[in-house]
């Protein structure tokens, strides 16, 4: 059996290590699951007077390709101990759709960061986040890669082995939670 797991890149910039990160795991997906990366496209702030107006145009598209995907990847970056204020905006309006796509969707999440800690604060910002709109996160492994700059070279290659492991355990351990959620939904 396939599955289409959806990527999402926590980071606006191109060369951030958390893309190189999502670039990495492209590579690194166990037979069975094939990974789409996608924009989180722009959105003004959430605001019920511009609900109450209609929707962003690009938000029913991003809604019902996230719907469409069999699984969710998201790397991001973390700011200020939480997730970047563009991915929790975008999350607060598909939380507002008439059909939200996180219930029962299963999720995994990844970090980067040149600190010490990966970005795991911002991970457990997203779980926080997520789990009450009924997304189904996969809980171990978790991938936190700290020291990001050391891992990846001038192009954006992930050179660390270990942390290619690690992506590699989390992605095959994703390719057993994704049919277990499926078949509990």
């Amino acid at each position: 059996m396939s599955f289409r797991v959806l990527g999402l890149c926590g980071s606006l910039r191109q060369k951030s290590f958390n893309r190189y990160a999502l670039r990495a795991a492209a590579g690194l997906m166990p037979e069975g699951l094939t990974l789409e990366v996608a924009d989180v496209p722009e959105l003004p702030f959430f605001n019920q007077e511009i609900q109450d107006r209609g929707f962003p145009e690009p938000l029913a598209p991003f809604g019902e390709k996230i719907a469409q995907a069999d699984a969710l990847l998201v790397v991001s970056a973390e700011y200020n101990t939480s997730l970047p204020a563009f991915l929790k905006n975008a999350i607060d309006w598909l939380s507002r759709l008439p059909k939200q796509p996180f219930q029962g969707k299963p999720m995994a999440i990844q970090s980067a960061s040149t600190g010490l800690m990966g970005g795991g604060r911002m991970q457990y910002e997203m779980r926080r986040i997520l789990v009450p709109l009924g997304a189904m996160i996969l809980a171990r492994p978790e991938v936190f890669i700290n020291l990001a700059a050391s891992k990846f070279d001038a192009d954006g290659r992930l050179t660390d082995e270990t942390t290619r492991k690690m992506i590699a355990a989390q992605l095959a351990a994703f390719a057993e939670w994704i049919p277990r959620v499926k078949r509990m939904g």
